[in-house]
């Protein structure tokens, strides 16, 4: 379909655009401007598919399969005059078809969970776990013993095996050696100052 063998300056009809969805079908509906009063509806079983095609020539136009109550069915052309209201309409239907895809992948996953056989974690009767928490051991009817930490309340853990303790190197004294002397930044030779 092209729209530019549509008579675009004179429409047969102008009026508002919904679409609204029931269950998984999604539906078109004309409606007066005005009133509200249902002029044609085209339901929707997929998208994109033969019920909503796009010209060739442009993206604001379309074309609709309508049907009315008793099967009778009609393919008309529609278009918009906003680049964006088409590019919304086109949005509005594929988010409506990957919201049923969606839902369909959803309940075939929740059908083949309740196939597969449940994994029983429960403890079966008379079953009993034992539990050792770090060096707590108790005694029957005794109390365990706290831990006894270094003076101060901080305790040091001993060296890593084979490590060695590395002491920094003492820079060998030099007879030029000034106390707490700051070395000035390099200063940037440009040709516009002159060094003095």
């Amino acid at each position: 379909f092209r729209a530019s063998d549509w008579k675009l300056d004179h429409p047969d009809w102008t009026g508002r655009l919904r679409v609204t969805s029931k269950g998984k079908t999604a539906y078109i509906k004309l409606e007066d401007k005005v009133s509200g009063e249902l002029f044609a509806q085209a339901p929707i079983d997929q998208y994109p598919g033969i019920a909503v095609e796009t010209v060739t020539d442009s993206s604001r136009y379309f074309v609709i399969r309508i049907q009315d109550g008793t099967g009778r069915s009609a393919f008309i052309g529609i278009g918009f005059t906003d680049r964006g209201d088409a590019f919304d309409f086109n949005v509005s239907l594929q988010d409506h078809f990957k919201w049923v895809k969606q839902e369909t992948e959803i309940s075939k996953e929740s059908q083949e969970a309740d196939t597969r056989p449940k994994l029983d974690l429960g403890f079966k009767e008379g079953q009993t776990i034992k539990l050792n928490i770090g060096n707590m051991t108790t005694k029957k009817g005794g109390v365990a013993k706290p831990r006894v930490s270094g003076s101060g309340g901080l305790s040091l853990l001993p060296p890593p095996p084979g490590g060695k303790i590395a002491v920094p190197p003492i820079p060998p004294p030099s007879s030029t050696a000034i106390a707490n002397h700051v070395t000035p930044p390099p200063v940037l030779k440009s040709s516009n100052v002159s060094s003095a």
